[in-house]
């Protein structure tokens, strides 16, 4: 299963959550299976973002789309510095 790893800055957390969660992508459409985001414990204003996917060929897609849209301030407020992106694929998950 690929994942779509992003990571950047923001300038603010809640400023950010909402424009993630207004979706300009269209994550399911997409082909997202599930997402996770993430924050440092020391840097509220950092995040690390998962997205699934069942294809390279989506996730790869939904990198190009992430592209565009971080192309354009109006789109992306809160976004600071440039992002991080690499497609990744889990090697082992282990419970302990």
């Amino acid at each position: 299963m690929p994942v779509v790893q992003l990571e950047h800055a923001v300038k603010d957390f809640v400023m950010w959550k909402a424009a993630f969660d207004r979706d300009p992508i269209d994550r399911r459409r997409l082909g997202v299976r599930r997402h996770r985001i993430l924050r440092p414990v020391d840097d509220p204003n950092y995040v690390v973002v998962e997205l699934d996917f069942d294809t390279t060929e989506q996730a790869e897609a939904c990198r190009r789309a992430l592209g565009r849209l971080w192309a354009s301030r109006e789109a992306a407020p809160a976004l600071l510095g440039t992002p991080q992106t690499r497609i990744v694929e889990p090697f082992e998950d282990r419970d302990y």
